[in-house]
């Protein structure tokens, strides 16, 4: 059972089920990471033990002693005052379980690829790819205690910018999942308007991880207007003239607003193009994903970024980058 085969063994079909499964279970991490950072709990454990930290506290002593850590930080000093011991249970929870889902995946991915390596069981030229997912996973682990690292030092928060560059790499460790489970059942090339498309909706991903930086999502709660105007006359403009688009909440609700609607034109144009080509499945599947994510997104506004609303939101994003990525590689197989 644990002997190397002699000769390689490619089982392509049982690695392409296998990182779905783990793609499933990022899509999983960046929905609770989402409610993390919406229920502020993301500065609740101060620590970063990769092997104990996965053992929860027990006793009331070891509640205690997290909750007195967490009172050291600077979100305790100057939003915590009067936070009971179950208050901090709770934020401590969602903090806990995105960390816990961020091992489980670890595992999930490491194990089975070094099972697969041992039974000479990877098809050729994709030990290098699977080598580099393992690699951008562990990176993904050390951005997320950068991310929160941010937030210990003199600040009650993180960096929104090390918030984009934390979930831009889980979104780019998902689509890379997915691609490669596709390309394992049939090489594709992606057409020029999927790269473009697809670099599109990454820049607005970049935007709603701003919004959510900066909590820009409760600037305004009208729709399509920002208040009485398209965009407010009266909003501070920050100088140099580029910081608006990164740390000026209005300009940036502004921009991920209508960023939307030209991911869509891509999305119904990337949809087109496989419809034509038969492929009325993915066509369906992508222009559906991008008219309810634009709903929820929507919904978000209107609700005052109610909890369930904007966690489904992003959840929805994801699936958006599953259905674009989906689309691009059948397109990529097709003749011209």
């Amino acid at each position: 059972m644990f002997a190397r085969p002699a000769a390689p063994t490619p089982r392509p079909r049982a690695i392409a089920n296998w990182l779905m499964l783990v793609a499933a279970m990022v899509f999983v991490m960046v929905v609770v990471g989402g409610i993390t950072r919406l229920t502020e709990s993301g500065l609740s454990i101060t620590r970063w033990e990769p092997i104990s930290g996965a053992i929860p506290p027990f006793g009331a002593d070891g509640w205690q002693a997290q909750f007195d850590l967490y009172k050291a930080s600077p979100q305790y000093a100057q939003m915590g005052h009067g936070m009971t011991l179950a208050d901090f249970k709770f934020i401590f929870f969602w903090e806990y379980i995105h960390r816990l889902l961020g091992r489980l995946i670890g595992l999930a991915f490491a194990l089975p690829l070094a099972w697969f390596w041992w039974k000479r069981a990877i098809p050729a030229g994709f030990g290098w790819k699977l080598g580099a997912l393992l690699a951008l996973g562990a990176l993904q682990g050390a951005i997320g205690w950068w991310m929160v690292a941010s937030g210990l030092v003199d600040r009650p928060e993180v960096s929104h910018i090390r918030l984009a560059v934390h979930l831009l790499t889980a979104l780019l460790i998902f689509a890379g999942l997915i691609w490669v489970a596709l390309d394992l059942k049939a090489r594709a090339k992606p057409p020029l308007l999927a790269i473009w498309a697809l670099c599109a909706l990454f820049l607005q991903f970049m935007f709603g991880a701003y919004i959510a930086g900066l909590d820009a999502g409760y600037a305004f709660n009208t729709w399509p207007k920002m208040g009485e105007e398209w965009y407010p006359a009266g909003a501070e403009w920050m100088q140099p003239m580029l910081r608006n688009f990164a740390d000026n909440p209005v300009t940036v609700q502004f921009v991920h607003r209508w960023l939307a609607f030209v991911v869509a034109g891509f999305a119904f144009w990337l949809g087109l193009k496989a419809w034509l080509r038969g492929m009325r499945m993915e066509a369906a599947a992508l222009v559906g994903a991008v008219i309810a994510q634009i709903v929820l997104g929507i919904l978000t506004i209107l609700s005052g970024v109610q909890i369930d609303i904007a966690a489904s939101h992003q959840g929805m994003a994801v699936l958006l980058l599953a259905a674009m990525v989906t689309a691009a590689h059948r397109l990529g197989e097709a003749p011209a």
